[in-house]
C-alpha cells in the first residue's frame, strides 16, 4: 500500500489541502471553516501539484500534468475525466457532460458527481454552469467559483494577445488521458 502524504497550499481564494501518494494526487479541496487533519509531509506528487497550482494562480499554466488517482463509481470517473477536457477559460453544463458520456438524460447524476469531485481545480469543475448560462453549485462557494472562471479567463485574455510571449493568435488546446496502471493523467 502507498504511503499517504496531506499538505495545504494557500492560495489566493483559501486554503487548499492536498493529499496524494509518492505518485499520485488524490484530493485538492478547499478546507476554509472546515476541520482539516495535519500535514505530514510533502512527497514529490505533492511538490509537483504546488508548483502547478501555484503557475496556474500566478495565470502561467493552463493544464496540469500530474497523474490522478481517482476512486469513485465507473459513473462518477466518466464524468470526471470529461471534466478533464473542458477548456482553460470555458464552461460546459451539465446537460453537456451528460451527454458527451452518453447519458444525455444523466444530468442530475452528473450534477451530483460534479459535487463530490475530490480533485478540485485540476479536475475543473469550477467549469460547469447550468444549462441557463448560471454559476449553479460549487463546493468552495460560488464566489470562488466566479474567481476562478474570472481568473482563467482574465489570462486566457492576456496570453492571447501577448505576441511578446511568443504566443500564436489562436491558442491551441488539447488534453489528453492516459492510462498507467488505471490511473488517468492529465496533461
Amino acid at each position: 500500500m502507498d504511503n499517504m502524504y496531506r499538505t495545504f497550499y494557500k492560495s489566493p481564494i483559501g486554503k487548499i489541502e492536498i493529499t496524494g501518494t509518492d505518485k499520485e494526487i488524490c484530493s485538492v479541496n478547499f478546507v476554509e471553516g472546515k476541520k482539516a487533519g495535519r500535514a505530514t509531509g510533502l512527497s514529490p506528487a505533492l511538490k509537483k501539484c504546488i508548483n502547478q497550482l501555484d503557475e496556474y494562480f500566478k495565470g502561467k499554466r493552463q493544464i496540469f500534468e500530474l497523474m490522478l488517482k481517482l476512486s469513485g463509481t465507473d459513473f462518477q470517473k466518466a464524468v470526471w475525466l470529461t471534466l478533464l477536457g473542458i477548456g482553460y477559460g470555458e464552461t460546459a453544463s451539465y446537460r453537456d457532460i451528460a451527454r458527451s458520456i452518453g447519458r444525455p438524460t444523466a444530468v442530475r447524476a452528473v450534477g451530483n458527481t460534479n459535487r463530490l469531485n475530490p480533485i478540485g481545480i485540476i479536475i475543473p469543475c469550477h467549469r460547469i454552469i447550468g444549462a441557463s448560462g448560471a454559476l449553479v453549485g460549487y463546493g468552495g462557494g460560488l464566489w470562488r467559483k466566479k474567481w476562478l472562471l474570472e481568473h482563467e479567463r482574465k489570462f486566457l485574455n492576456k496570453n492571447r494577445t501577448a505576441s511578446n510571449l511568443g504566443l500564436s493568435h489562436k491558442i491551441l488546446r488539447r488534453v489528453k488521458i492516459k492510462k498507467q496502471r488505471d490511473t488517468p493523467r492529465a496533461f
